[in-house]
């Protein structure tokens, strides 16, 4: 059995990134954890209802999946790249050494949002084996909308090395991106159901099978 930890710089990015992966290691057997390094408050413009509506999505996901444990820290959506990266590196340590993954996945590291570029590096700076020696697996997932977009000349790109084959579990991260209320619309939106298939059957196509979901493998020990 493997541990997994997902670290999502928001609730959604999760299932964007690597829905049907996170399926397929519950079915087979593995533990999975989640931890959400952002969160809404009413300091930063949410009102009490969308609040309590998120912290609802969130606990339907994480029962959809089946996580063995979910922490979400209190750092404010869109301002991570303002903190003191120690904070945000203390956080995910503190989650890694209770959780003690051998696998993790985060967000790649060019992606377009400042939150995703911070998570990565606060994940990255916890990943050396003389502190942490129960971490053998680090891969980066692609997220719809954020990926894709950034336009910055000279950074490299998103190059899968690792393809995993979801096709049995595509249906069943549509479902629950759509426990999100306002994440999804209608295609050419980015977060459309049509776009998140047209990924995964070119992610299979690559992979010769029907669905998969691409990573780059960043750490391996075998």
């Amino acid at each position: 059995m493997s541990i997994i930890v997902v670290v999502a710089p928001h609730p959604d990015d999760e299932t964007l990134g690597c829905g049907g992966t996170l399926l397929r290691h519950k079915a087979e057997g593995d533990e999975i954890h989640w931890l959400i390094m952002t969160s809404m408050n009413v300091d930063a413009g949410y009102d009490n209802e969308r609040i309590v509506s998120r912290s609802s999505e969130i606990k339907k996901v994480s029962e959809a999946y089946g996580f063995s444990s979910v922490h979400q820290a209190e750092f404010l959506t869109t301002e991570l790249d303002t903190l003191p990266k120690k904070d945000l590196v203390n956080e995910v340590s503190r989650y890694f050494n209770s959780v003690k993954p051998d696998t993790v996945y985060a967000p790649f590291y060019n992606d377009i949002h400042s939150d995703h570029r911070a998570v990565f590096e606060a994940v990255s700076a916890c990943t050396k084996s003389f502190r942490y020696p129960f971490l053998h697996r680090v891969r980066a997932y692609e997220t719809l909308s954020e990926t894709e977009f950034c336009i910055e000349q000279g950074h490299a790109g998103f190059y899968p090395n690792l393809w995993i084959d979801i096709t049995g579990y595509i249906d069943q991260k549509i479902e629950i991106m759509n426990i999100y209320q306002g994440e999804m619309n209608e295609h050419p939106f980015p977060r459309s159901e049509q776009n998140i298939r047209a990924l995964s059957l070119f992610r299979g196509a690559r992979a010769g099978v029907e669905n998969a979901e691409s990573f780059m493998s960043l750490v391996e020990i075998i």
